[in-house]
């Protein structure tokens, strides 16, 4: 019988490897798997892994907008502050090329 002493001692052993190899790894999951199914180790948190970037990485405020285009998808997530600095230049510059485009998109944002 396998006991959870034997188990502890072999998974510390893989662990204390120095420089690990392919099947030292393969070894060290069997024995998780077999301590997690013999004696269900509760008290370890289950690992969770994420494409998401780390929270430090991530602004304090982001573009909570969402839609199907490509502008609503690169700004998804962003800096609220740089994509409103972007589009402040984009109307300034909207202002001067096509003022009655520039005033319908004022009228609107008014409403």
């Amino acid at each position: 019988m396998i006991t959870e002493n034997d188990l502890q001692e072999a998974i510390a052993e893989c662990e204390g490897q120095r420089n690990p190899t392919a099947n030292t790894c393969i070894k060290l999951a069997a024995f998780y798997t077999i301590r997690e199914h013999l004696f269900g180790r509760k008290d370890d948190p289950p690992v969770r892994y994420s494409y998401l970037p780390a929270p430090e990485q991530i602004p304090q405020t982001a573009v909570a907008y969402e839609g199907d285009t490509e502008f609503s998808q690169a700004i998804a997530g962003r800096d609220p502050a740089e994509i409103w600095a972007i589009m402040d230049e984009l109307m300034s510059t909207l202002q001067i090329v096509n003022p009655r485009l520039y005033a319908g998109v004022m009228r609107k944002i008014a409403e």
